[in-house]
């Protein structure tokens, strides 16, 4: 029944912010009584009868075959994201299975480990796809200061982002991140819809947060891969950065690291986190018989259904 709300959904909001001449149809006088196009239009425009469409619409995508809806795409101009989440929807539709189980890699490969502690120069922390930051290097602890920490993995990005008010203050284009972040956790649910944790999470946002629950209503999906972020951090004050995605394929995991302009402001005051960042190092060493790892953190033994 969830998928199919969620199809149902989806189209209507898809087909009601195309207008008319968008897709290139014949706009004729009086008051339309629909926002965007009309069922007959976009089953028109896909190449369907109406009474099909409406049942498309209606949130029954079982069987629908790739080229319908692939002309449904086109009709409802989606862009990559969207498209793709209107085939993960009508996989979901289709699946015979009561319930899928997925295990998540108890730990991270020790090469990936290496590699993130050998980004010394760049903040950067392992992701997994319910937004858990399960690892990070000592720069993005310095970065995230006060937020992120050994003790604090893993840390959820949605729920610091919707349910934690100092989210407000460290992100400074806090509505546009949010709305990214809403979107991109849309995409994970129409790739996973039987994931318990992932519906779990969402299931918190929406009864604690209006701001959650007035996004995830729009059905709006994104793919997460580079974004601009101006951050504010104590010492440094704001510093504006370049993060980008770096996807682990077969690991479920992302890297997500930080890079500023070459010679820029922002450069400079990462060179200040990277000395800040090895001295307060330093002393934690100096004052500690234990043996300390700039890299600290793995993915929890989570299983989905």
């Amino acid at each position: 029944m969830q998928n199919a709300d969620d199809v149902r959904e989806f189209l209507i909001s898809r087909r009601a912010r195309i207008t008319p001449a968008q897709a290139g149809l014949p706009a004729y006088g009086g008051t339309r009584r629909v926002a965007g196009l009309k069922r007959e239009e976009v089953a028109m425009l896909t190449g369907v009868s109406t009474e099909y469409y409406a049942k498309l619409e209606r949130g029954n995508l079982r069987g629908v075959s790739e080229s319908v809806l692939a002309s449904l795409a086109a009709a409802l101009q989606l862009d990559e994201a969207e498209r793709t989440h209107l085939f993960d929807l009508a996989r979901a539709a289709a699946s015979s299975k009561a319930s899928a189980t997925r295990r998540v890699r108890e730990e991270m490969r020790p090469s990936v480990e290496r590699i993130l502690a050998g980004m010394t120069g760049v903040p950067a922390y392992v992701r997994n796809s319910r937004m858990d930051i399960v690892a990070a290097n000592g720069l993005c602890f310095a970065l995230y200061t006060g937020i992120l920490s050994p003790e604090t993995l893993p840390l959820n990005l949605a729920r610091f982002m919707f349910l934690d008010p100092r989210s407000r203050e460290f992100f400074l284009e806090w509505e546009t991140l949010a709305d990214d972040l809403a979107a991109a956790l849309r995409t994970e649910s129409g790739r996973l819809p039987r994931d318990r944790a992932l519906n779990s999470l969402i299931g918190d946002l929406a009864a604690g947060s209006t701001e959650f629950s007035t996004r995830w209503a729009r059905h709006n999906v994104r793919f997460h891969r580079s974004a601009r972020k101006t951050l504010h951090h104590p010492l440094v004050g704001d510093i504006e950065l370049t993060g980008d995605a770096l996807d682990l394929p077969g690991e479920e995991l992302t890297i997500i690291a930080y890079t500023a302009e070459p010679g820029s402001h922002a450069q400079e005051q990462l060179d200040f986190l990277i000395s800040w960042s090895a001295t307060a190092q330093h002393q934690i060493e100096s004052t500690s018989d234990a043996p300390s790892t700039a890299v600290v953190g793995s993915p929890r033994d989570d299983r989905q259904d």
